[in-house]
C-alpha cells in the first residue's frame, strides 16, 4: 500500500520538578540547601532517510510521546535530560501543523533533522535560590509541560524526471523499459494507482530517477478524479517527459493531449508547465503514428520540446535515454 498523506499525535516529555532539600549531615552544621534541578523533557523529532519509500509505516502508529525528564533529587543530584523520540520519514515530507496549516519543515534531503514537539524545561531546585539574605529557600520550580501537537505529513516524491500523460498512454511501459521498476500494466486506463519510481542505470554506472505519475485527466487541477493526490509529486521534478500517445488510440490526437496536460500543470501551479521538457512520442509502431506525428510537429512548430519517436510495447526507445541524461546534465549545470 502506497501512502503519501497521513496525520500523527506528537507530545515532547514534561519537564521534571526541582527538588526541595537541605543538607543534613552530623558534625556539619547549617549544611543549607542542596535541592537539584529536574531534568529535561524528552524532544519529538522528525528526520529524513532514504530507507523509509512512503508513509505507510506512519498509519499503523499515530501517536509518538517522548519520555519525561526526572525530578531533582537532594545532594545536589540533578535530573537527566529525557532522550528525544526520532520518528523517520520518506526524502520529500512536508511538515504541517494541522491546527494552523503553518509548514513546520521540507525535508527535502536525506538526513534532515525537525523538532516538532520541543521538550519541557527542567524546574529549578532550592539551592539555585540560595542568597546572602535568603540562605534556606523552600522555593522550588516544577517543570514546564512538553508541547502536544497534531501534525499533517504530506509526501512529494523527489525524482530527476517525472512521466506526464494520460491514461493508457504507455508510461507505465516506458518506465519498464528505462529501469527495473515494474509497475503494473494492462490494456486499460488508470492501471497506476500510485507514483512508481525506477532508477535507470547507464553503462557507465551514471544513475538517475523517473518517476511513473499516475493517468492525468481534463480538470486535474480542480481535483478532479485525484488530480491533486497526482500533481503534488510533479512539483519536484527537475525534467518532464510527456509521454503521447501518437497513434491517436483512445480517439484523441497527440497535439490536444499536449495542449491538455500543459494546461492542467499551469493551472496546477504556474510555471510548471515550462520546467525542461522531452517528447516521448509513443506508439510508433502503429500504422496512424507517423501521419499524426507529421501533423503534430506542423501544429507545434520550433517551439515544440525535442521529440523522440519511440514504441515503448517493443522496446524501441531510440535517443531518449540519453537525451533525457544530457537535459539533466545541463540543468544541474545552471
Amino acid at each position: 500500500m502506497f501512502v503519501d498523506k497521513t496525520e500523527i499525535v506528537v507530545k515532547s516529555g514534561d519537564g521534571g520538578g526541582g527538588c526541595c532539600s537541605f543538607r543534613r549531615e552530623k558534625y556539619v552544621p547549617k549544611g543549607g540547601p542542596d535541592g537539584g534541578d529536574g531534568g529535561n523533557g524528552g524532544d519529538v523529532i522528525l528526520e529524513s532517510t532514504t530507507g523509509e519509500q512512503n508513509l505507510n509505516s506512519l498509519i499503523y502508529r499515530r501517536r509518538y510521546v517522548a519520555a519525561s525528564g526526572p525530578a531533582g533529587q537532594g545532594a545536589d543530584k540533578h535530573g537527566r535530560n529525557a532522550d528525544p523520540v526520532v520518528v523517520k520519514v520518506p526524502v520529500g515530507t512536508v511538515v504541517r501543523d494541522a491546527a494552523t496549516g503553518e509548514v513546520l519543515a521540507d525535508l527535502d534531503v536525506p538526513g534532515a533533522r525537525v523538532i516538532v514537539a520541543r521538550g519541557g524545561r527542567g524546574g529549578r531546585g532550592n539551592a539555585r535560590f540560595a542568597t546572602s539574605t535568603n540562605r534556606a529557600p523552600r522555593y522550588k520550580e516544577p517543570g514546564t509541560p512538553g508541547e502536544e501537537k497534531t501534525l499533517e505529513l504530506e509526501l512529494k516524491l523527489i525524482a530527476d524526471a517525472g512521466l506526464v500523460g494520460y491514461p493508457n498512454a504507455g508510461k507505465s511501459t516506458l518506465l519498464t523499459r528505462i529501469s527495473g521498476a515494474r509497475p503494473k500494466v494492462a490494456a486499460y486506463p488508470f492501471t497506476t494507482l500510485h507514483p512508481v519510481v525506477g532508477v535507470v542505470e547507464y553503462p557507465d554506472y551514471h544513475r538517475l530517477t523517473v518517476a511513473d505519475i499516475p493517468g492525468l485527466i481534463d480538470g486535474a487541477h480542480a481535483n478532479v478524479g485525484l488530480g491533486h493526490e497526482f500533481l503534488r509529486h510533479i512539483e519536484r521534478t527537475k525534467v518532464l517527459i510527456y509521454v503521447l500517445d501518437m497513434a491517436g488510440v483512445d480517439g484523441r490526437t497527440p497535439w490536444e493531449d499536449f495542449a491538455g496536460l500543459q494546461k492542467e500543470l499551469e493551472l496546477y501551479k504556474p510555471g510548471l508547465s515550462s520546467r525542461p521538457a522531452l517528447i516521448a512520442a509513443n506508439k510508433m509502431d502503429l500504422s496512424a503514428a507517423a501521419e499524426n506525428l507529421r501533423k503534430f510537429k506542423a501544429e507545434l512548430g520550433a517551439a515544440a520540446p525535442p521529440i523522440h519517436e519511440i514504441s515503448a510495447d517493443t522496446g524501441d526507445l531510440g535517443s531518449l535515454p540519453t537525451s533525457l541524461r544530457l537535459l539533466l546534465f545541463s540543468q544541474e549545470k545552471k
